[in-house]
């Protein structure tokens, strides 16, 4: 070995891309880069692995099991998209490459998601359903035009209202419809217009765009406004092919700005020949109504003339009395029938009365109360003579009278069993011997087997 190299700092390898590792991770804490991605490749590990690459340079990429459950999309070769992700160094293979916390698709792929999530959550809360849409003024008095008042959309919806019903007055909202700020803006000239109260419809609308530049259309701000508001609102956003969640939510939605326009107004030349048709009626109907009051006039005149109401006043008087007198000739009868019926119903009541009924009951329970008293101590004088008959009957078998004549009663111990013969003994063995009066044991020394003198 060189003496020289001893002065000189010699790393491994590992030792450099160790801390070429940590110098990465200490300058790079968290990044976001675009890109397209290819070489996707997820083993049975459940980690992706990937490159992400622009025109002129590309950069590997891992994604660990775990960071996946917030991904919104599936990743797939060729996807555009803006990754957060830790720089770092794959230590055993010296290989430079991005540790990847989150993926998001980039552009209209991101905004597409974002609408449509927004507009399932939307649809689910009921904010597009019909039974909450509002009816348009056949005949608006007034009109809200809520748009940018430089766009191509004003001058078109002007002109058609100019054309369809100059008569209406017409209110302009300037707001931004593109940029950070339109959603608000457009959120605060709904509200502003239902404060005011001053339009019974409102055209919400702008010119056609790519869907970003649409976007301030597709904001959830905007979007509960439209549902929020107690005036009815046309939304007229891009073109025909054109949607956003403003179409959905709006009690109309129209392909044009224009279409809003025709749709807002009704059509001067129909009110005009209408007006003149119902003219022409009303002026035949009230002819027709004059007609036939003069002649219902003329037949009551004549009516009246024939028949003074005097006359019929007197008759209908004198008819009342007669009315009055019948009346009460029918009320007296009534009650007279009444009184006769009420006082025969008494007497029936009378003769039907539970007074005996329930004396002849009370009489027989106490002649039965008294029997069944006697029968029952005659039953118990009965049973009791039974009963000191059977005793003494038992007494004269008892065992117990047979020891009182000077008999004993003999029991082996411990099992208990009653000495009935010799047999049964051995010397040694434990007896019990009961007489009238107490017991006492004894132990068996001598058998004698021999015959017993009676």
């Amino acid at each position: 070995m060189n003496p020289s190299s001893t002065q000189r700092n010699i790393l491994t390898v590992t030792q450099l891309n160790r801390a070429t590792n940590q110098l990465l991770e200490e300058h790079f804490l968290s990044v976001l880069v675009e890109g397209e991605i290819s070489n996707l490749a997820q083993p049975s590990s459940g980690h992706l692995y990937f490159s992400l690459k622009d025109a002129n340079a590309q950069v590997r990429c891992a994604m660990f099991r775990t960071q996946q459950r917030r991904l919104g999309f599936k990743p797939e070769n060729g996807k555009q998209v803006v990754v957060k992700a830790q720089v770092s160094l794959y230590e055993p293979r010296g290989d430079f490459q991005l540790i990847v916390d989150h993926i998001e698709e980039a552009g209209d792929g991101a905004l597409r998601r974002a609408f449509d999530a927004l507009k399932l959550k939307l649809s689910e809360e009921g904010l597009f359903d019909t039974a909450n849409k509002q009816s348009l003024p056949a005949l608006p008095k007034t009109i809200g035009v809520i748009t940018s008042p430089s766009g191509a959309a004003i001058h078109d919806i002007l002109t058609v209202l100019r054309r369809r019903f100059a008569a209406i007055p017409v209110i302009i909202y300037p707001v931004a419809v593109q940029g950070n700020n339109a959603k608000y803006e457009i959120a605060r000239a709904i509200a502003l217009a239902n404060e005011h109260q001053q339009c019974d419809v409102l055209i919400l609308g702008r010119g056609g765009g790519s869907l970003e530049d649409l976007w301030a259309f597709n904001e959830e701000i905007v979007a509960r406004a439209i549902f929020a508001s107690a005036i009815p609102i046309i939304s007229a956003v891009g073109h025909e092919t054109d949607f956003t969640i403003a179409d959905f939510v709006a009690d109309l939605r129209a392909a044009t700005p224009s279409a809003a326009a025709e749709h807002a107004t009704p059509d001067q030349q129909e009110w005009l020949s209408r007006f003149v048709y119902l003219e022409a009626q009303l002026q035949h109907q009230l002819q027709r109504k004059l007609s036939q009051k003069q002649q219902s006039l003329a037949w009551l005149t004549k009516r009246l003339q024939q028949q003074h109401p005097g006359q019929k006043l007197a008759r209908n008087a004198q008819r009342l009395d007669e009315l009055e007198l019948r009346l009460n000739q029918a009320m007296q009868a009534i009650l007279r029938h009444g009184k006769h019926l009420v006082e025969a119903k008494l007497a029936t009541l009378w003769q039907y009365s539970p007074v005996i009924t329930i004396n002849n009951y009370k009489q027989k329970q106490d002649y039965l109360s008294k029997r069944l008293i006697t029968v029952t101590r005659h039953k118990l004088e009965n049973l009791n003579q039974r009963l000191l008959t059977q005793s003494q009957t038992l007494h004269a078998v008892s065992p117990l009278a047979t020891l009182n004549r000077g008999y004993a009663l003999v029991i082996h111990q411990p099992s208990g069993q009653i000495i009935r013969s010799i047999k049964q003994l051995r010397p040694g063995d434990k007896v019990e011997t009961r007489l009238a009066e107490g017991r006492f044991t004894s132990q068996i020394s001598v058998i004698d087997r021999g015959e017993v003198q009676n």
